[in-house]
């Protein structure tokens, strides 16, 4: 392995984030001091006899666990050359070797981990940063820290990898720090952590609970606290894949999390942060246990947004995934409230959330549902499709609602026409009452005319 592209080859981003402006890079709160002792180049591991390699591995180990100030890029570029060159050799070295992963060696590499990996991380410098507009503020130590989490994924995912020696140096303090990371800003090095806690949560099974705990923590503070957490879309993605392995029947430590963190997870500002991630949560939810959908869904009409359009879109397609693995019998229970809703956002202003909830008519299966139930949806849906296609002011919703009414009209005639008699019936009797009320006004306006003119 060539040690001069190590950085570029594990990371895309790399020679782009070395052009951004310096104030877009920030360091641990973590440095050496002027005291610190310099680095030595050590012998190369190939270089000494097998029976030295150990000694050597666990001095290189020991060596790296020195860190290094980049926000200085001038500052001790021997020692992090040094240190960079010792990084991708151990890398190679776990990557090729066999019998190298003795008892010995797991608390030395879990201590270098831990004196490169665990820092405070620095306040973010735009507490505004919006990820669709802002450029992420990235790690300036990354050099280091891409190789050092190289070596970790190395190490865990060896073929001499023990979780029974490995569970006395990663434990649940150790997997509470691993955690504090995930708030990192730089999406790279949340990359790796999503990566790495999906291996140990594989590994060890008797911290499979505590991590799925800790999960639930982070999310409860950032939904009821901060509203201030940048790694909740990789943690969905973990337990995306944990969601997939559930065994049946869930238990209810299970159904829990979902009802109450993954459903109020939808009421965050940030949502589209991570929505997609939090929709196939929520449908692997379903796919597992159908019985579940009707709370599902009531608890989304619940923190259904009213004046964010961005987030109703989101909340349509995310419903749409839902009616796309939802059982008939289950439809049942949450089509009046449903249709409901849908008919207020086929009533919009807001083109994109009328066309997005009009698109609903151009999947088979819910087409195939609302079919089946039309006696149901038809009365729910009628006043607005009808309003609309008189008043919309956007001639592409107009258009998408004469083809609803139309295969309306197509599944039951008869209702049809009978909605639309209703319909027209109850107009006249509003332009009725208007034209009623607008006498009224004028009789009342003259009379207080009259009035007024009398008394002078």
């Amino acid at each position: 392995m060539s040690s001069g592209t190590f950085v570029d080859r594990i990371d895309p981003f790399a020679k782009r984030s070395l052009k951004k402006k310096s104030k877009k890079s920030q360091g641990s709160s973590r440095y050496r001091t002027a005291t610190d002792v310099e680095l030595q180049q050590l012998p190369l591991l190939k270089d000494v006899p097998s029976s030295e390699q150990e000694e050597l591995f666990i001095r290189k180990l020991r060596q790296c666990c020195v860190t290094f100030d980049f926000i200085d890029p001038t500052a001790d570029l021997k020692g992090k050359e040094i240190k960079r060159n010792t990084l991708n050799e151990l890398v190679e070295y776990i990557s090729q070797g066999r019998g190298i992963l003795t008892e010995s060696v797991y608390p030395e590499i879990i201590k270098m981990i831990s004196a490169n990996l665990f820092r405070t991380l620095p306040p973010s410098e735009n507490p505004d940063f919006d990820p669709e507009e802002d450029d992420p503020t990235l790690e300036a130590a990354w050099p280091h820290l891409a190789i050092v989490y190289e070596l970790f994924l190395k190490f865990l995912e060896s073929q001499d990898f023990q979780p029974t020696i490995g569970k006395r140096v990663i434990d649940q303090k150790f997997v509470l720090q691993l955690l504090e990371l995930f708030d990192s800003e730089d999406p790279r090095e949340r990359d790796y952590l999503k990566t790495v806690l999906h291996r140990i949560y594989g590994k060890f099974l008797g911290l499979r609970a505590f991590i799925r705990k800790q999960i639930n923590n982070i999310f409860l503070r950032f939904i009821y606290e901060t509203e201030h957490f940048n790694g909740v879309g990789e943690l969905l993605e973990i337990l995306g894949s944990i969601i997939n392995g559930f065994a049946l029947p869930l238990k209810m430590e299970h159904k829990q999390f979902l009802i109450k963190v993954l459903i109020p997870l939808h009421k965050v500002k940030c949502l589209s942060m991570y929505h997609a991630q939090l929709a196939y949560c929520v449908v692997q939810f379903l796919e597992k246990d159908a019985t579940l959908t009707e709370p599902v869904v009531k608890g989304l009409l619940k923190y259904w947004p009213k004046t964010c359009s961005q987030k109703e879109v989101m909340f349509l397609g995310e419903m749409e995934e839902i009616l796309d693995v939802i059982e008939p019998t289950q439809f049942l229970k949450i089509q009046e409230p449903l249709f409901r809703q849908i008919a207020k956002c086929v009533s919009s202003p807001h083109f994109q959330v009328a066309e997005r909830a009009l698109y609903f008519w151009n999947n088979e299966y819910i087409m195939s549902l609302i079919e089946e139930n039309n006696f149901v949806i038809m009365p729910i849906m009628f006043p607005a499709l009808y309003r609309i296609s008189k008043e919309h002011w956007n001639q592409t919703i107009v258009a998408l609602v004469y083809n609803v009414l139309k295969t309306f009209m197509e599944m039951n005639s008869k209702l049809f026409d009978e909605l639309s008699a209703s319909y027209k019936a109850e107009r006249q009797k509003e332009k009725k009452r208007e034209k009623e009320r607008d006498e009224l006004w004028k009789r009342l306006s003259e009379l207080e005319i009259s009035s007024k003119s009398k008394g002078d």
